[in-house]
């Protein structure tokens, strides 16, 4: 008898091992591959515009801006429209557009007819594809796995995203280096082929596709409407998003000056502040490696307030940083702050996704990119300002309070009361 036991446990131990979750390991590749491409054309795409169109400064921050202006201005559409499309028709038709959209840049710059305005175009069109893809994968991995596996999947998929940034840039580089800015775009043109591939390949369960039916029954405003008033309803919810929106706009205040800060008053050379940034992401990589682990032994809902507090008084490290190897305490705020973000990110989706009927989830993840997302150009606005006029060090040191501030919405919260995630059968060890 104990033996049949022990076997039955061993096979449920096996099928509920994402490693051998076919459709999560497709989604898992697909979102890498997708995930990295837009991380070497972020490096690829301002080098062009500077080296061939002589663009100016403002001219190439404009590509950032334009990046993400669609997820203030689409992402509500966009929820609305992935509860009533087809999810992952949705991500390969995504997928496809932006490999053609990026296979035309080079293509056009071969033919000597690129211009700025086309860049615009470009970057503008694919943002919108992307806010459309992030809301219809957002809303996939509890079609695809259990519940009890939703915080390891999410922790997978924040690693993966962790990995990108740590590579994809110096990839980028060096790709240009070999074959230049215009060439090294085929790199992301690939990386969108790979996805739409994989993510085609996935085959969601039947019980799975079913019509949405909220969204369908009302107007489209009305369905906008929904997903705004079901996140003002649910405490938690509106204390996550209004925590995650606070960090967001610190975070990239901090990062809009954190370069400058490195070179003029810490004297660091450009190689250097890439191996900041690299020994940064590492903290993310740890992190969404072990988030299953650590949810467990912290709990699936306390982890979240935890992982914004406690790492909070590294973030101090970053403004007191000096010149030489004292450039090493900004790389241990970073990566403080790099595996706050994976933790925090992995359990919160997660709750999100179990509190959420399917009907909404969509529409509520559409909200939180609106608004989360939304505040990013204004938090880069509100770091170059600050360090204008009261200085680059003092600066960072109203960012980092700002992002450790950020810990009190969750920490006054219901969820201090709360150890695990409120949902059936959730079983994380």
């Amino acid at each position: 008898m104990t033996q049949t036991a022990s076997k039955q446990d061993a096979a449920a131990g096996e099928e509920s091992s994402l490693w051998r979750n076919r459709n999560f390991m497709l989604l898992w590749f697909g979102q890498g591959a997708g995930t990295l491409g837009p991380r070497i054309a972020l490096i690829a795409l301002p080098i062009l515009a500077l080296d061939i169109l002589h663009a100016s400064a403002l001219q190439v921050s404009l590509l950032t801006s334009l990046s993400w202006l669609p997820y203030l201005l689409f992402s509500l559409p966009a929820g609305v429209l992935a509860d009533r499309l087809d999810q992952q028709k949705i991500m390969v038709f995504c997928d496809a557009a932006r490999t053609l959209l990026i296979l035309s840049v080079p293509l056009v710059a071969l033919g000597g007819h690129l211009s700025l305005w086309y860049l615009y175009v470009i970057v503008g069109v694919s943002g919108v594809l992307t806010v459309l893809f992030t809301v219809a994968y957002r809303s996939q991995l509890p079609k695809l796995v259990r519940t009890a596996q939703l915080v390891d999947g999410n922790g997978k998929l924040a690693m993966s995203e962790s990995l990108a940034e740590l590579s994809g840039p110096g990839l980028g580089g060096a790709l240009i280096g070999l074959v230049g800015a215009s060439r090294t775009l085929y790199a992301n043109v690939l990386t969108y082929a790979l996805s739409a591939v994989t993510l085609g390949l996935m085959r969601v369960p039947k019980s799975e596709q079913g019509e949405p039916a909220g969204s369908n029954r009302v107007s489209f405003k009305a369905a906008i409407g929904e997903g705004l008033t079901f996140v003002r309803r649910h405490p938690i919810l509106r204390h996550l998003l209004v925590c995650t929106s606070v960090s967001n706009f610190f975070v990239t205040a901090a990062n809009s000056i954190a370069v400058t800060f490195m070179l003029r008053d810490l004297h660091a050379s450009a190689g250097a502040v890439g191996v900041v940034f690299t020994l940064g992401s590492v903290g993310g990589l740890i992190t969404g490696a072990f988030a299953r682990r650590i949810s467990a032994r912290v709990g699936s809902a306390r982890i979240i307030w935890v992982s914004m507090l406690v790492p909070g008084p590294l973030y101090f490290l970053m403004p007191l940083s000096l010149p030489g190897w004292g450039i090493a305490l900004y790389a241990i705020g970073l990566a403080a702050l790099s595996a706050n973000s994976t933790m925090f990110n992995t359990a919160s989706l997660s709750y999100r996704q179990l509190v959420c009927p399917p009907e909404v989830l969509s529409r509520v993840s559409a909200v939180y990119l609106w608004i989360a997302y939304g505040v990013i150009p204004l938090g880069s606005l509100f770091g170059g300002l600050l360090a204008t006029y009261a200085g680059l060090r003092p600066a960072l040191w109203v960012c980092a309070a700002g992002m450790w501030s950020a810990s009190l919405f969750v920490v006054f919260s219901p969820l201090r009361k709360t150890r695990d995630i409120p949902a059936a059968e959730m079983s994380l060890s």
